[in-house]
Formats: C-alpha cells, sequence, structure tokens
C-alpha cells in the first residue's frame, strides 16, 4: 500500500524529472517513485512503462541501502546499474512527508558525472520541500 503523497510533492516531483531529462545530455528517462515501488512522476524520450520502472527500481535501492548498511558505509545514495548500452541511477530521497527513489535511465552517450550530479540536486531539492509549504509574501 502506497503512502499518501501531497500534489505538491508530486508537482514538484515531476517538474524536477523533467528537468532532469532536458539538463542531461543522454538521458532518456527519469521515473520518481515511492520506495514501495509506485510511480508519482515520469519523464521519457520514448515509449517505456514507468510503473515497471518504478517496481524494480524500489528492489534495486533496497539492496543498495542494505549492502551500505551491512558494510558500514553510511547511508546509501546511489545505485549505479551499469549495462552494455548505457546505465541507470537510483537514488534515495529522504523527504519529511515521505520517502521516494529517482530514477535515472541514461544511453551509453550519457556523462555518468553529469547524471549523478543532476540527481543528487534533484535529490536535495525534493528532500527539502516540506508538505503545505508556500512562499511568504512580501508585506506579511
Amino acid at each position: 500500500m502506497s503512502v499518501n503523497i501531497s500534489l505538491a510533492l508530486k508537482l514538484k516531483a515531476a517538474s524536477e524529472a523533467q528537468h532532469i531529462l532536458d539538463e542531461v545530455a543522454g538521458v532518456t528517462a527519469v521515473v520518481i517513485a515511492t520506495p514501495d515501488g509506485f510511480e508519482i512522476a515520469s519523464a521519457s524520450l520514448r515509449s517505456f512503462d514507468p510503473s515497471r520502472i518504478a517496481a524494480m527500481a524500489s528492489s534495486i535501492s533496497a539492496m543498495g541501502a542494505v549492502v551500505s548498511q551491512e558494510a558500514r558505509l553510511g547511508r546509501c545514495k546511489c545505485v549505479t546499474v551499469a549495462t552494455d548500452d548505457g546505465f541507470a541511477l537510483f537514488s534515495p530521497v529522504r523527504n519529511p512527508e515521505t520517502e521516494l527513489v529517482v530514477n535515472v535511465l541514461a544511453s551509453a552517450d550519457a556523462v555518468l558525472a553529469q547524471a549523478m550530479y543532476r540527481t543528487a540536486a534533484c535529490v536535495k531539492l525534493l528532500e527539502a520541500h516540506k508538505a503545505g509549504w508556500r512562499p511568504a509574501r512580501i508585506n506579511e
């Protein structure tokens, strides 16, 4: 059963997914999901099933967390899967409202460091997002 996620967080996640896709050359898809495998936002350059990516990525992210914990390496920030034709990044988000996983799929043309840097910025932004937050008015 998935946690209820605010519309504001879903909109922020959708915006960030699209920004990663637009800003990092070679990224082909971004899926932001709950740790239990439910997609809340996605952006893609090709046809794919984001719900399948979300479901599989939750398991991969969980394995990364367990391995880093067992090895006493600290909190898992990213799991990378390298393939013949590119790579996939799985980065956990620990937001006060809920936990999420940012999944970035990229072709062999993508630069891993650029994708990791932009994904880390997305994670930081989503972790800082607070439920019910709104900007203060100047005259308040």
